[in-house]
């Protein structure tokens, strides 16, 4: 599992949502393995006074926030956010001082997907990575 939320300004984001959901998935499916298929993006497009945040970052601070099974090794978890900051500057121009990146694990049995248990289901593509 791979939930991702993605927050920022409206005025900034907009215009730029398939751009950075692709620059976000081919991270994922590099670090992760995760299928082309799976792809579960949110985004929360924010007015200036609905989004505050330290005055030295740009306008085009952004938050990626991905929820994800335990599971993935430390080193794993380090080329994705490592794969983000590099996918997001090159394809969207969002700087890595503008970028802020949370995983966010969950134990399996603690979430539910399709009526079953995240124990119980039988996902193809592999967590422990």
């Amino acid at each position: 599992m791979a939930q991702i939320t993605i927050y920022g300004l409206r005025k900034h984001l907009a215009n730029k949502r398939k751009t950075l959901s692709d620059a976000i998935h081919t991270a994922v499916m590099e670090a992760f393995g995760l299928p082309e298929e799976k792809r579960f993006h949110r985004f929360i497009l924010l007015d200036p006074e609905d989004f505050i945040f330290l005055p030295d970052r740009g306008k085009q601070y952004t938050i990626i926030e991905l929820s994800i099974f335990e599971g993935r090794s430390d080193d794993a978890k380090r080329q994705l956010i490592r794969l983000l900051f590099q996918n997001v500057e090159q394809e969207v121009g969002i700087i890595a001082h503008d970028l802020e990146i949370t995983l966010v694990e969950t134990p399996p049995a603690n979430g539910g997907i399709r009526g079953k248990v995240g124990d119980e289901l039988a996902l193809n593509y592999r967590v422990d990575v």
